[in-house]
């Protein structure tokens, strides 16, 4: 057997014996995957559906056709005001080709700041660490546009809609984002709408994270307020790796045009077949029961971290993921996430609102439900899993993270190997297994 089978063989067993708890991931279906790996894979099918640069794509044609009429069935939508896009390879070349296709080198982009739940593909750019200076141009879209970010409230942490108007009068955007991948309630995208067309700007929605909740009911649907909405297809959407651009039927050339030959070459048709089938989905009973028990988990974790006194950013959540800042508990997100993954909880640090730490040593916590909904787990098993974090978390705050850079990384390999060997958290870890075996994954 080829070592790479082996090594997939091994993650099968790790995805299988432990919590899949970062808010990105999630179990796809076993016929996506048998899509995802078909013969599809050997097809170039560079342009659109109909207008290729190749022959031998009648098959392949139809294949992408239904991806986009279930794309935009999925969200409700009808094929004469709204059109889809199914080729992006993923979600960052997804808000790309939006940029390309209507704006130009210069443009104004207001979105949301980073370390406040926003997402690089938005224009992230460090702020200076000395006054005066100019911001480092971190992501390519920094370097070809102007970007200027909105913040969270520092008290409420969340969005003040009337500060963000402001900001937009005084920046003037000709394109203004939401979403992003740790704001844990719900957006007000007619606000947003409102705000960018009293400015003159474009209104792009990435709904990456709450794709599947809202084609589900479960969360808001940005339509028909945004003019473009853009999703990854592998998170709440339960498909392949992927992405999707929908957007009004007055831009369905120029996000085609700017997808091909402004930003990719040949789509990949094997991805969207299994995009396909998990767009398909959406609209069973099944999947809604999923969206919806998704949200009703997240929640559930989220007061019993309020209820054991843990800094759960905004007080709670309204979609999947729940976010903790660590600093009122001496530890930071580095240090609990590699204690949980010993233990078998498998979550990711994460930079919470007004965060002291850096993004690489950030201060808080991402927990995310959708993978371990899919498992069957449900209230009662969040109270579980609840338990155990709160433990750890408690467990590990005699580690305390140095405040000198220098001293950090014989600490970190101390640390690392100081809980390879730690008995409380080895003993979570079969007792994460043992809930596991009672829900297999599908």
């Amino acid at each position: 057997m080829d070592k790479i089978f082996e090594l997939i063989k091994e993650e099968e067993v790790r995805q299988r014996n432990t919590l899949m708890m970062i808010p990105s991931e999630n179990y796809t279906y076993p016929e996506v995957r048998q899509a995802v790996g078909s013969v599809l894979m050997h097809k170039y099918a560079e342009g659109q559906p109909g207008r290729r640069y190749y022959q031998g794509n009648e098959v392949v044609d139809a294949v992408e056709r239904l991806c986009e009429e279930r794309a935009l069935n999925a969200f409700g939508l009808s094929d004469k005001k709204w059109a889809a896009n199914v080729q992006p390879h993923s979600g960052c070349p997804a808000n790309l080709a939006v940029y390309n296709a209507v704006l130009t080198p210069g443009d104004k982009i207001l979105s949301m700041f980073l370390p406040d739940g926003g997402h690089l593909s938005h224009g992230w750019q460090m702020p200076a660490s000395t006054p005066g200076e100019p911001d480092k141009k971190v992501t390519l879209v920094s370097k070809i546009f102007t970007v200027q970010f909105y913040h969270v409230d520092p008290k409420t942490r969340v969005f003040n809609y009337d500060k963000i108007e402001a900001q937009a009068k005084v920046f003037k955007p000709k394109m203004i984002i939401t979403g992003g991948t740790a704001y844990p309630r719900e957006i007000n995208y007619k606000r947003l709408s409102e705000i960018a067309k009293k400015v003159g700007a474009y209104y792009l929605a990435d709904i990456a994270h709450e794709a599947g909740l809202i084609a589900a009911g479960a969360n808001k649907s940005p339509f028909p307020y945004a003019d473009f909405v853009t999703m990854t297809t592998q998170k709440t959407l339960r498909g392949p790796r992927g992405a999707i651009i929908i957007c009004r039927k007055e831009f369905e050339k120029d996000i085609d045009f700017s997808i091909i030959p402004g930003l990719q070459g040949g789509p990949h048709l094997h991805s969207i077949a299994g995009i396909a089938i998990a767009l398909a989905n959406t609209k069973t009973p099944a999947f809604k029961k999923y969206a919806h028990q998704t949200v009703k988990n997240a929640q559930t974790l989220a007061k019993y971290f309020v209820d054991k006194g843990l800094d759960v950013v905004s007080g709670g959540t309204d979609k999947h993921l729940v976010l903790i800042d660590l600093r009122k508990d001496g530890t930071n997100g580095w240090i609990v996430a590699w204690a949980l993954e010993k233990a078998g909880i498998v979550a990711n640090r994460n930079t919470v609102p007004n965060d002291s730490g850096s993004p690489f040593y950030p201060s808080g916590l991402r927990l995310g439900t959708p993978a371990i909904t899919v498992r069957g787990m449900k209230e009662k098993e969040m109270k579980i899993i609840g338990e155990w974090i709160f433990q750890i978390i408690d467990h590990i705050k005699p580690y305390k993270f140095p405040e000198k850079s220098e001293a950090r990384a014989q600490f970190l390999k101390a640390y690392r190997e100081k809980i390879e060997k730690d008995k409380f958290l080895l003993g979570i870890a079969k007792e994460v297994k043992a809930l596991c075996k009672k829900f297999p994954v599908p």
